[in-house]
Formats: C-alpha cells, structure tokens, sequence
C-alpha cells in the first residue's frame, strides 16, 4: 500500500524545496559551520545523530534554557524536541546545574561510591518498586546489561524484540519484520551478529504471534516498551500487557521494559501508573538532566539467581570482579549527584502534573485544526508526550505505520517548523513537555501547526 496515493506527492516535493531554500537562506552561519564539521566529523557533527534535521542541515546551538533554544544565527525557538527526550528535565534546570558543579569541585570519577547514591538507590526502589539496582553511561549499556543478565540466568541466547523497536544500539534489537521475516533494520550491518541465532521479532500487540514465539523455550528473554514511541507512537492494546507477563512466566522469560522514554508518564514511569511487573527495568536519558546516564533495576528473584552464579567478592582473594556489565565510568560521582537532583527536585508529581496537562493542550490543539481542516490525520498522547502521525488512526503494530505514514510530510512538516521556530522529534513527529514549558509555547505550537496545516490543505497536498 502507497500512503501517498491519491495525493500529489510532487506537489509536497516542492513545499519542502521552499522551506528548506528559506531555512538555508536565513541560517548562514549554521551552515557554514555544517561545512567546516563536514571536514572532520565522519557525519558532519560530533554524534551521526545531528545531522537527521529536514532543513538539509542542523542549526548549531549558542545556548538553551529551559525549553528554548537559540543558534547562532540569532534564532529562538521553542523545543518540543528536548534532546529526543534527554533534555526533558528542561534545559540547563538550575537543580542540576548547582549539583553538577559542586560535584565538579569534590571530584567526578574515582570508581568510589558517594554518599548520594545511597539516596539515589533508594529512591530508584521506591518509585519503581524494583528492589535492586546498577547504573550505567547510557540505556544501551542498561539493555545489554538486562540481556546479558537474562542470558546467565536462563541459559538461553534469545532475545525477543517488537518490530519497528528501538533500544540503542543493542545488536539483537536491530531486526524487524518484512514479509513475514526477520530482516536488519534499514542501513544498518549484521556486524557480524547471526540475528537468526540470536533475535526473534514479532508484532506488537500480537499476543498469539508472541505465544508461538516463546512456545520454544529458547528465548532468554522479551525486550520491550511499554508502549512504541520510536516509529511513531504506538498505543498498546487492552490486555497486552496481562498477556505478555502471562507468557513470559510460564516460558520461564525474563520480562524486560525499557521505559527511557515512557518516563515521560509519570515519576515512576508507564510501569508505576499501570501496575506492570517486569523483572528488569531500564530507563535512561532524560534521569540525570542530560548528563550521560542509563539504569537498570532487578527483581529479588533475578538478584538471587545472578548471586548464585556471580557471587559478592570475598575480599582476602584478589579476583576479578568484572562480568561483562558496565565501565569505569559509571556511576561516576558526577552523574550520581545530577541524578540526585533530577529525582529529587525536578521529576517530582508537581511537575509531572504541568507536564502531562500541556501535553493535553498541545494534542487538543492539534485535534481541533485536524479537524477543522477534515484531515485523515491523528494525534496520540500519552503522558507528557504527544504525536502528530499523518494517517487517519493510531497504528496496531510497525507494519500499519510503515503502510500509512507520510514521510513526505513529515519531512515538510519538521523543515516548516524549523524556519517558524519549533522543534520537534526529528526522525517523527513527537512532542515532549518539560517541567519550564508554559501555555504560551504550546499555544504558539499551535499558531504555526494551524498555518501548517491551511498550507497543505490549500496545495492539494494532504
């Protein structure tokens, strides 16, 4: 199925000819240092990731606060993006900057816990209720410590994922489904990774597609969201969750939830708001206020397990302690202490309270011009995040986006945005509220979506 039959897609070409000729235009300075980045970075910019904008190329950053950024051609804007949810603390929250440098001052690394991380341990208990914890540099580093965990315990290679997943750059979450089959995500390389030994895939939502595929009892264990927010928002169905437990524990799989950006729901993620019961949790990103950071959590039962196989040092022998999880970096005092400060002063009910309701007037705002426009398009919502998708309803699984979305728009709809000082997710179309982002944000979002949308609506281009 084409998405865009039926529409002029030539016609969506040339929008997005007009509006990246005017970003580029009114940037010259952002794309002048894109050519000098070009010269020394192998994509450009310091992460591949910075050069996935719709205006042909990034704007550089001079300064962000709160949920306003400015670049250096004099530009402000109003960030709904957020670091693709790093940044959803706000920019620059004075919490973590005052903790950041005192720790700064006291020193930053030294493989030594603090103080502060008994607090963070605890608090990580509480809101969560898994009992026990290790941090990480990133949420990659937390899945592959959750799957190679799985693995030691249960004996099994496995590891399954939902089709159109994302959870870093873990290897065996790099597969999706095409025609039925296990195939590699778009450009990505096997790296030499057997994925047919050690990934299994299937749809989301589909409970008797994952019935069939744990029946074997080879899969050490299920990596999943709570619900999909990478390939676009994907709301879970009712008794999905129920019935992913279900099979889990009765083919002895280890239940794994990766809530780094479900953490947008509330303080303790989707799984504290909907009772879940994983048996690892993992978040990330956005829960040291954009200092590099992952977590992940344990049940007793997977603690006990891994205990018997990787006991606590006897501390008369010299040995090593290292069992493939983790680096000498994390941990660090540095991302302890900011982590501290973001559970402590900024990821509070308060503040979600804000966050989640402006996430309600973004996505109210954009229903209302979808309608007025008669619009086959939807917004999703779910906690302090919200997503604009250009087909008519909320998609069951990957294969429904891939066969309903509009690239084409999306694209015109990012580079649009851009030149009107909004930025939003840039590989969809997401919108993420931090705990300074006020009414007036939202409303000028949506000002610009409603010029947006009379803007396709009168080329003929929806």
């Amino acid at each position: 199925m084409d998405a865009r039959a039926g529409t002029h897609p030539e016609t969506v070409d040339r929008l997005i000819d007009v509006e990246q000729r005017r970003f580029a235009a009114s940037h010259p300075r952002s794309a002048d240092a894109w050519a000098r980045g070009r010269q020394h970075f192998l994509y450009g910019g310091p992460s591949h990731w910075m050069r996935r904008w719709a205006g042909g190329f990034p704007v550089y950053v001079e300064e962000a606060r709160g949920c306003h950024v400015r670049d250096i051609d004099g530009h402000s804007y109003v960030d709904f993006c957020l670091g693709d949810t790093g940044g959803m603390c706000g920019h620059a929250p004075e919490a973590v900057t005052r903790a950041a440098v005192r720790q700064l001052e006291r020193g930053t690394t030294h493989m030594m816990p603090t103080e502060d991380s008994l607090w963070v341990g605890e608090e990580l208990a509480r809101r969560f209720g898994l009992p026990y914890w290790t941090l990480t540099t990133s949420a990659t580093d937390a899945n592959r410590g959750a799957i190679r965990i799985s693995r030691m315990i249960t004996g099994r290679d496995k590891v399954l994922v939902f089709s159109g997943c994302y959870h870093g750059g873990i290897d065996e979450a790099h597969v999706e489904l095409q025609e039925g089959r296990l195939r590699m995500r778009k450009m990505i390389h096997p790296n030499g990774v057997d994925h047919s030994r050690v990934s299994r895939v299937v749809q989301f939502n589909d409970v008797g597609a994952l019935e069939e595929a744990l029946a074997p009892g080879d899969v050490a264990c299920v990596l999943m969201e709570p619900l999909m927010t990478n390939f676009g928002m994907i709301p879970v169905t009712d008794g999905f969750h129920d019935a992913v437990r279900a099979i889990t524990r009765r083919t002895g799989t280890v239940l794994v939830i990766d809530e780094t950006h479900t953490l947008s729901c509330g303080p303790g993620g989707y799984t504290a708001l909907h009772g879940l019961e994983p048996d690892i949790l993992v978040a990330g990103k956005a829960i040291a206020g954009g200092i590099p950071a992952g977590v992940f959590g344990v049940t007793t039962g997977i603690a006990e397990r891994l205990w018997r196989i990787v006991p606590f040092v006897n501390p008369r022998q010299r040995q090593s302690a290292h069992f493939g999880i983790g680096g000498t970096l994390a941990g660090n005092a540095l991302t302890v202490a900011t982590m501290r400060a973001v559970l402590e002063e900024i990821l509070t009910p308060e503040n979600y309270a804000g966050m989640i309701a402006r996430a309600g007037r973004l996505a109210a705002g954009a229903r209302a011009t979808i309608a007025r426009h008669g619009l086959p398009w939807h917004v999703t919502q779910i906690g302090a995040r919200a997503e604009i998708m250009f087909s008519p309803a909320p998609p069951r699984d990957a294969a429904e986006v891939a066969a309903t979305r509009r690239g084409d728009l999306e694209t015109l709809l990012h580079a649009f945005y851009m030149n009107e000082g909004i930025l939003v997710t840039p590989f969809h179309t997401m919108f993420l509220m931090c705990p300074a982002t006020a009414d007036a944000d939202v409303d000028r979002h949506a000002e610009v979506f409603g010029r947006f949308a009379g803007m396709v609506v009168e080329a003929g281009a929806a």
